[in-house]
């Protein structure tokens, strides 16, 4: 658990640095746009792409936090036991929907490559936003799975 923990870190750092960077890209085409009258061409495409790749990112150290909403309505009055069996369930569950979304991600990642499809303005290669999404929604899926198979370690056997 450990490799996947310094690894979904390693991804929110990746993420907050790539949004930083967009946001400061952002701040410049702003600024040249409203005092001299340049402004950078695409900036709008640009962070569509990043705000895209940085959301996957974020995904394996939310997961891994179990940051992720719950809704305890209905469970509120349930059990330990029988809450964290839902929990772990829902990982579990979580982990298989992603790494749908992985799967496809990777196959719309393969297209994109094969039809050399690209922004409109700046024509930035499509694929290599999906290959950039591609591992960390793996890495959450994988941290969905073990959490849903091993639990989460806060558990209290009884």
């Amino acid at each position: 658990m450990r490799i996947l923990e310094s690894l979904a870190k390693f991804c929110a750092i990746l993420a907050g640095v790539l949004l930083t960077g967009i946001t400061l890209a952002t701040c410049v085409s702003l600024i040249g746009r409203n005092t001299i009258g340049v402004t950078l061409v695409g900036d709008f495409e640009l962070t569509g792409v990043a705000a895209g790749a940085a959301i996957a990112l974020f995904l394996p150290w939310c997961q891994l936090q179990r940051g992720n909403i719950i809704v305890d309505f209905f469970t509120a009055r349930a059990s330990h036991k029988t809450n964290a069996g839902l929990d772990r369930l829902g990982a579990l569950l979580l982990g298989l929907a992603i790494g749908l979304l992985a799967w496809r991600t990777t196959v719309g990642g393969l297209n994109a490559f094969n039809t050399q499809s690209g922004t409109m303005m700046l024509g930035f290669p499509e694929w290599i936003v999906y290959a950039g999404m591609v591992p960390p929604l793996a890495l959450t899926a994988v941290i969905g799975l073990w959490q849903g198979l091993n639990g989460f370690g806060d558990e209290v056997s009884s």
